[in-house]
């Protein structure tokens, strides 16, 4: 039986007078991989901050070898270059797998002006080589390619010590942990198995909770009729023994009967206070619904946007050559490549803060674009929502408000300084300025980062009504795959235009042959094998004529090959 690494006892943590862990008990066992879920602000990254001994509890305890060394990636990756680079050790190893390959050789300049997914992935690369024996991770998907995802994931199955995961990132959690903590109303709840199985369970307990609840209450509204009855009955009872009147003991009858009667409604109420007591089921908490509206203009030409020989090259770095794609109106188009590749700085020369090096990049004088960013820390951080995003007029105020609410940011909130806000909440804040706004073109770079699961989950059935043209770069797979059909591919310096969806091009088999033999191999193989079941076949059969068109095909490819 694997023993106990960590074993929490009791714990609470308040901030300003506001509870946000009560009574919190569970062990962490080796070995254990643990995804922690819930929204934002339920106290997920305070529970990591007083593991790591950086917060203190209120009350409880925390009992821990003092040799453990727990290794954190924090969810900000703020940090400097002597930060990054402070353990030498295999953090050469790691760096280079997650596509870092000359960290070591990168100047001051280079290290000061780093990417967020290259900080991340150094931070990750530190976080490795400091050998820990637990490993608590606070949103690690945030900002790594799908490569560097992948990566993760498989050094996460080679560690040996028990890991916690805090994170938004749906296909992740699935793929990586075996326990689920949902922080809720200052309490956890404890599923087993990945997300999928956690969602599943969390449905059938709601269902089960609601199911027992309309029991209680059908049994309650019962005893409640059977009071409201006897008094009924008491009440006439006592108006009758109160007559004036010389039939004396038929007063008496009566007046026994009331009181019988007043006996018999305590005795139910007491019975009903009692069971109420012992086995109180308050009503299920209906989930805060999120809610995001879009509104569009009218309707545009076909092509937006197009790309002619597009290049774009920094001094002694060349991020893509001569590419040619197009984008048309009301498309979901995915940007794929690896960090550093260029999809941030396409996007950058799409909204014109940018220019190309060489080649043309039209784009519609008409489109009106929004753009979500994935840096969040460049709002006033001295202003509040409103006063920051400029909504003072009374229409626009209240519908910024009622915006705000469905996001599930509440007035207390929305009335205090941005600085003093999570990144998630300051994602919903720019997401409200783009609410307001009426545009053609939604682009988006990493816009689930710092959003919780259910306002992940409402932003994409949205974004699938949004009659507009959407630009996204994510690494969040499930949202990629509901919202994306198209892509922009960036492999070889090269950006291409792809009819396929994100799982095609994620998922695909490399079965393309290395050079013209091959392929003419299978190719002849294909015609022979045909050519076999052609003679075998009726011309009448529907059969033959389906083969006869993929003969012809195939002759017209080997024709090119020679």
């Amino acid at each position: 039986m694997n023993k106990n690494i960590i074993k929490i006892t009791s714990l609470e943590k308040s901030f300003n007078l506001r509870k946000i862990l009560d009574n919190v008990s569970f062990d962490i066992k080796q070995g254990e991989r643990i995804g922690i879920v819930g929204y934002n602000g339920t106290g997920k990254t305070t529970l990591a901050n007083i593991i790591t001994g950086k917060l203190s509890p209120d009350k409880g305890f925390i009992e821990k070898s003092s040799d453990l060394q727990i290794g954190y990636l924090s969810q900000s990756i703020d940090y400097q270059s002597s930060e990054l680079l402070s353990t030498e050790g295999d953090l050469l190893q790691h760096s280079s797998e997650l596509g870092l390959k000359k960290v070591f050789e990168w100047k001051e300049n280079r290290l000061n002006h780093l990417s967020g997914g290259e900080k991340l992935k150094l931070a990750l690369s530190n976080v490795w080589a400091s050998n820990p024996g637990f490993l608590i991770l606070d949103e690690p998907t945030n900002h790594l390619d799908f490569k560097g995802i992948e990566w993760l994931v498989e050094e996460l199955k080679k560690f040996k010590g028990p890991v916690m995961i805090i994170s938004h990132d749906r296909h992740f959690l699935d793929e990586t942990v075996t326990r689920i903590f949902e922080i809720e109303n200052t309490k956890i709840n404890f599923y087993k198995g990945n997300y999928s199985d956690y969602q599943k369970e969390k449905q059938h307990r709601k269902e089960t909770h609601l199911h027992h609840f309309e029991v209680q209450q059908r049994k309650k509204e019962e005893i409640e009729t059977q009071m409201g009855q006897l008094t009924s009955w008491s009440e006439k009872a006592h108006r009758i023994s109160t007559k004036q009147g010389r039939d004396f003991g038929n007063k008496e009858y009566h007046r026994a009967k009331a009181k019988n009667r007043d006996k018999q409604v305590k005795s139910k109420m007491k019975r009903l206070q009692n069971e109420l007591e012992k086995n109180q089921i308050d009503k299920p908490l209906e989930e805060t619904k999120v809610k995001f509206q879009f509104d569009t203009k009218g309707n545009r030409g076909k092509r937006i946007i197009e790309a002619k020989g597009l290049t774009k090259s920094f001094p002694g770095r060349s991020l893509f050559l001569d590419s040619h794609f197009y984008i048309n109106h009301r498309e979901r188009i995915g940007l794929l490549g690896e960090n550093g590749c260029g999809k941030t700085t396409l996007i950058k020369m799409i909204l014109g803060e940018s220019s190309n090096s060489g080649g043309e990049l039209w784009i519609s004088d008409s489109l009106k674009i929004a753009y979500l960013s994935q840096d969040v820390d460049n709002l006033p951080s001295d202003k509040t929502a409103l006063e920051a995003l400029g909504f003072i007029d009374r229409e626009n105020s209240l519908r910024a408000r009622t915006l705000f609410a469905n996001l599930g940011l509440k007035e207390q909130l929305i009335t205090k300084p941005i600085g003093t806000l999570s990144l998630g909440e300051r994602t919903r804040v720019k997401l409200v300025d783009m609410l307001m706004k009426e545009y053609d073109v939604l682009i988006l770079d990493e816009p689930t980062n710092h959003l919780d699961l259910p306002s992940r989950e409402q932003l994409e059935k949205t974004l699938d009504e949004f009659n507009g043209t959407i630009i996204t770069v994510s690494h969040d797979y499930y949202f990629l795959n509901k919202l994306c059909d198209k892509l922009l591919v960036f492999e070889n310096q090269r950006i291409k235009r792809l009819e396929i969806t994100p799982k095609e091009y994620l998922n695909k088999e490399i079965v393309e042959p290395t050079d013209n033999k091959e392929a003419l191999m299978v190719i002849e193989n294909r015609i022979a094998t045909i050519l076999g079941e052609l003679s075998m076949i009726d011309q009448k059969d529907s059969k033959y004529m389906q083969l006869d068109r993929e003969f012809n095909e195939l002759l017209k490819q080997k024709r090119k090959l020679i």
